[in-house]
């Protein structure tokens, strides 16, 4: 029988994603400036105030102040009438040392054999349904947001938009897991009460969002396989509570790390439950799991299988992993159990955590760019940041962001498993 499964993602502008992109944000400013530094950055965001707290090491002196300001301004938060603006909100500190208890565990005279920081498991997770290898639902999801935003700051039309929101994809998939159509699309936006009766207001976001941002969103949109997924008998739900003008961290609190589904795989696959924004790549929670991404994705694209899930877990200070664990949910095409997949999976990828860093480039500053519309499923590229202090020169840096999308393992693997 067909089934039913629904992803949703989360705008730039609400509040959880703040707190992560500030936290990234400066995750970014020290790496600039000290690419040995290590991070456990913590932000909590509400109405008019900005908390960061948590644990650095590093040999430089960041402006924290300046940074999440500039953030949450290039977000959108720049009005009095959003009860939380950049220019305006309190902002306190609260960032102390690293206990070196954890950094002992880390560091080594022997750089290759670094311990990981803490210990947990990782996932990472691919399926051949989209083009990025990515669930549809959550890539359709993430696309809508994205495109809002997109509409929101040119300013030319929906110009009573907000900078937070949401959406929320449900889509058909057959017994074997065959994603036929798009069954439910939810958006919830911010708005400027731009109509004092609230029944007009509603009607014509909902207008808009049918006839301006859709048309918009399917453009985007180059696979005719996921295109094909849009009927005529899509149910919209558009602000369905009939009004959202108070939102973003006046609305409701914002922190670090409480957005995982959305950053990951939109409920497909598994979690380890480690966040990853506000965390340098010593911490596995992170690094890892843009390995396990880099693996799952290389092995579906080389033809492994049609999906795959990848776990890698660790002890605090130790450098190899615990275990890896593979599951393809019966989609391998290859004649070996998912255990000897496993076995193959190890032999081909180091995942000692300094390893992960030396291949996935992961000591650059590049974490503010996936704090918002997922980490998995980016476009790989490199772009030239500038990062300015009052404490050291500016740098104008060349960057690769999203280095885990890259597939560039798929011949190696085909070759190892004679595919």
């Amino acid at each position: 029988m067909n089934y039913l499964f629904s992803s949703e993602s989360v705008s730039e502008g609400h509040p959880d994603k703040v707190a992560d992109q500030i936290s990234d944000a400066l995750v970014d400013q020290f790496l600039a400036y000290d690419d040995r530094a290590h991070c456990a950055i913590e932000s909590f965001v509400t109405t008019g105030q900005v908390v960061i707290m948590g644990e650095v090491r590093s040999n430089v002196y960041i402006d924290l102040q300046t940074i999440a300001r500039k953030t949450i301004n290039q977000i959108g938060y720049n009005k009095s009438d959003y009860q939380f603006d950049g220019n305006s909100c309190g902002v306190l500190t609260a960032i102390h040392e690293q206990s070196d208890d954890i950094n002992r565990g880390v560091s080594r005279a022997d750089e290759e054999e670094q311990g990981a920081g803490d210990q947990g498991m990782m996932f990472g997770y691919a399926t051949n349904e989209t083009e990025n290898y990515m669930p549809v639902t959550l890539d359709i999801a993430q696309l809508i947001m994205r495109v809002l935003a997109d509409i929101r700051k040119e300013g030319k039309q929906m110009t009573y938009l907000r900078p937070d929101s949401k959406s929320q994809v449900t889509v058909e998939y057959s017994e074997e897991g065959i994603p036929q159509r798009i069954d439910t699309i939810v958006v919830s936006t911010q708005h400027d009460e731009f109509d004092s009766d609230d029944e007009r207001m509603l009607a014509k976001i909902k207008d808009d969002v049918l006839n301006i941002l859709m048309p918009r969103v399917k453009a985007e949109i180059h696979s005719e396989k996921v295109l094909a997924l849009f009927g005529d008998d899509i149910k919209y739900f558009v602000n369905p509570t009939g009004k959202f003008v108070i939102g973003g961290p006046h609305g409701d609190t914002g922190l670090t790390g409480r957005k995982i589904i959305v950053d990951t795989y939109g409920g497909k696959g598994a979690h380890g439950g480690g966040a990853f924004s506000g965390k340098d790549p010593s911490k596995v929670d992170r690094s890892a799991a843009y390995a396990a991404r880099y693996i799952a994705k290389n092995m579906v694209a080389a033809g492994v299988a049609d999906e795959m899930l990848v776990q890698v877990s660790y002890a605090i200070g130790v450098a190899k992993p615990v275990n890896i664990y593979v599951n393809t949910y019966g989609r391998s095409r290859v004649q070996m159990s998912d255990g000897e997949i496993a076995q193959k999976i190890e032999k081909l990828f180091d995942l000692r955590p300094k390893a992960i860093e030396r291949t996935l480039k992961l000591r650059q500053p590049i974490y503010r760019e996936t704090a918002a519309y997922g980490h998995m499923g980016r476009k790989c590229e490199v772009v030239e940041k500038t990062f300015t202090s009052r404490y050291h020169e500016t740098k104008v840096m060349k960057v690769e962001l999203f280095t885990w999308e890259k597939l560039d393992r798929v011949d190696d693997i085909r070759k190892e498993f004679g595919i």
